[in-house]
């Protein structure tokens, strides 16, 4: 990829903010991004977005979304790791660590502006950290444990990274396996890099971990003599080359290169997958028994720094202004585009959206269903009158719950109150128990049916001459409700006796 200062207004894509275009290519644009996080949580990365021929093809896009899923399982710190891809409707985006360096394909064209080249022990040091990340990418194991079989496929100096630390890392895993597909099924060409392909990769025969020893080593071969080893003047010509032609040794153009050197190489590159390295650990092994005098991972840093010393400042300050920014992460949740500025970047074209996650083809895609999967976000902007629109349904329909919410309460205390006792005097025996009926005919309608009767008056003295009736016995105190009341005396009671032969007073038995 070349370098590219474009700067574009910010964009926000998921949870992401997308910056600067920091470098283009034939298959896609890098960006510096921003990850927005809750609670004011940020972070850098870069983010690589796509040529829009390949996010306008449901097939591309299916096949890519199941490769990224498998990159993301590889863990090693000489592969750049890919974090998130993020699918809008027309574009795909890439989510990748930041790595603050260069790329070897830029070293390499600096160095040749320069009149210079690639010191031979800084090239071996870093073919050696790629070859073991290539290594730690070709054990990667799914969930449970089940090796997953990735193959690079475009080991070139346009993957291959220096950061200023002076470590090698491999970029773009399971993106050229995906890109690849889609052109041969296209058209039935085969395009790509293809001086840097090995010769079953250009047949359209299997691939396996001896692909990718075989394009390292190819880089490895350019690396040691400053010229191309496959490249010609057209695609046939580099396709005859790659199958038939013989390899020179490297020494035959550099002398103080050793004969083990050479061999180590030429073993890389041999034709047949079998006479090669079996695995790329073991050739970076083998490099490293051969390395007369191998530089300090200090030392191959300082070597970046000082050979991509303008671009890295540059860099470095759009990432100071980008990380200073406080602002962008106010961007979640504002509407407003005004109310973000920048020195140096504009104000964001579109709104923030939220992501929907999108179930990805596993089995269909891979026919692995036990591989990880990486959130894939769908967004899309709105126009500025249709989301006030939107934001004002959404502030009535939070009105109207709370309204609801407090009438339901309402009627609930309302019910609760009604279930309560309403006399102060009654108790809930009383108002739980029925009452018992009286006997007596005429009761008193005033008296209080739980009230104790007051004592019998006396009865009124009889005359002196009439004999006097005993006096009936006070009636036992009971509950008002099972009394019985006195029968009501019937007949002619005036007066209450009756007079014999005698004159002697007898009184009427039913005036007692």
């Amino acid at each position: 990829m070349t370098e590219s200062p474009t700067v574009e207004p910010i964009r926000i894509i998921g949870r992401y903010a997308l910056h600067q275009e920091i470098a283009a290519g034939g298959m896609a644009t890098v960006h510096l991004g921003r990850l927005l996080g809750p609670a004011g949580f940020s972070r850098t990365v870069a983010i690589k977005r796509l040529h829009a021929q390949f996010a306008k093809d449901p097939e591309f896009v299916s096949m890519f979304l199941d490769e990224a899923r498998v990159a993301a399982r590889i863990r090693h710190p000489n592969v750049v790791s890919t974090l998130d891809v993020v699918a809008l409707d027309g574009e795909l985006f890439i989510v990748m660590d930041y790595v603050e360096g260069e790329s070897l394909a830029r070293l390499i064209r600096v160095a040749k502006g320069r009149g210079e080249w690639v010191p031979i022990k800084n090239s071996i040091a870093l073919m050696t950290n790629v070859l073991y990340g290539l290594h730690g990418a070709h054990e990667a194991k799914g969930e449970r444990g089940e090796p997953l079989g990735i193959v690079h496929r475009d080991i070139s100096p346009q993957n291959i990274l220096l950061d200023i630390d002076g470590s090698g890392r491999v970029v773009d895993f399971g993106v050229a396996k995906a890109v690849g597909r889609l052109q041969t099924t296209r058209d039935g060409q085969l395009k790509g890099k293809l001086s840097y392909m090995a010769p079953e990769q250009l047949k359209g025969e299997a691939v396996d971990r001896r692909t990718d020893v075989f394009a390292a080593s190819i880089v490895l071969w350019e690396l040691l003599t400053a010229r191309r080893l496959f490249q010609s003047e057209n695609d046939a010509a580099t396709f005859g080359k790659v199958l038939t032609a013989e390899v020179p040794a490297p020494s035959s153009f550099q002398p103080e290169l050793s004969a083990e050197l050479d061999a180590i190489v030429l073993k890389g590159l041999a034709r047949n997958m079998d006479d090669r390295y079996a695995t790329a650990l073991d050739m970076a092994e083998a490099l490293e028994q051969v390395s007369r005098e191998r530089p300090t991972q200090r030392e191959l840093g300082r070597w970046v720094r000082e050979l991509a010393a303008e671009s890295l400042a540059r860099r470095a300050d759009q990432v100071r202004e980008l990380e200073s920014h406080s602002a962008v992460v106010a961007l979640v949740g504002n509407p407003d585009p005004s109310a973000i500025s920048s020195p140096g970047i504009a104000p964001p074209a579109l709104a923030p959206t939220q992501p929907m996650p999108q179930q990805l083809p596993r089995e269909e895609a891979s026919g692995n269903s036990n591989l990880s999967s990486i959130s894939v976000a769908r967004g899309r902007t709105l126009p500025p009158a249709q989301r006030d629109r939107r934001q004002l349904m959404w502030i009535l329909g939070g009105v109207a719950g709370v309204l609801g919410f407090l009438v339901i309460l309402g009627g609930f205390l309302l019910a609760r109150r009604a279930a309560r006792p309403v006399e102060s005097g009654s108790s809930i025996e009383s108002l739980s128990e029925p009452s018992l009926p009286t006997v007596s005919a005429a009761p008193e309608p005033h008296a209080p049916a739980a009230a104790p009767q007051p004592e019998p008056a006396p009865a009124p003295a009889p005359p002196p001459s009439a004999s006097v009736a005993p006096a009936p016995k006070p009636a036992e105190k009971k509950p008002a409700a099972t009394k019985v009341q006195p029968v009501a005396p019937k007949g002619n009671c005036n007066p209450p006796y009756t007079l014999d032969k005698d004159g002697t007073r007898i009184p009427k038995p039913e005036c007692l």
